[in-house]
């Protein structure tokens, strides 16, 4: 019988990058992140870059589907692989808590200019 793997989990670190580093350098650190992985020779994400890659991740432990799953998340132009571009939507599309202070600035600026029926 072959073991079940247990669900990879992933401590959401963009909030705090975002506070400490600013717009300007959380952008710069994702773009760092993304050159980290690309394969070179394209200058995007392949599946081949991203396995080679793994590691650095901590995501030694997934196969191939789980991978290829991963590339599919992000792949907005169905090419099979990430640009940049994918590569940092995806990583704020994925840190839901990125967004809850923008959110709540959202949701005052109603409330004052509408009232708490306007919700």
């Amino acid at each position: 019988m072959a073991a079940r793997r247990q669900p990879v989990e992933f401590e959401d670190f963009l909030p705090l990058m975002a506070e400490r580093l600013g717009e300007k350098g959380l952008m710069e650190e994702l773009c760092n992140g993304f050159r980290l992985l690309m394969d070179p020779r394209w200058g995007l994400i392949t599946f081949d870059s991203l396995k080679r890659n793994a590691a650095l991740l901590g995501l030694e432990a997934l196969g191939d589907d789980e991978l290829r799953a991963m590339l599919r998340e992000g792949d907005a132009d169905g090419d099979g692989a990430l640009s940049q571009w994918e590569f940092c939507v995806l990583m704020v599309r994925l840190s839901p808590d990125l967004m809850d202070a923008p959110r709540r600035w959202m949701d005052d600026a109603f409330r004052q200019a509408f009232g708490a029926a306007g919700l």
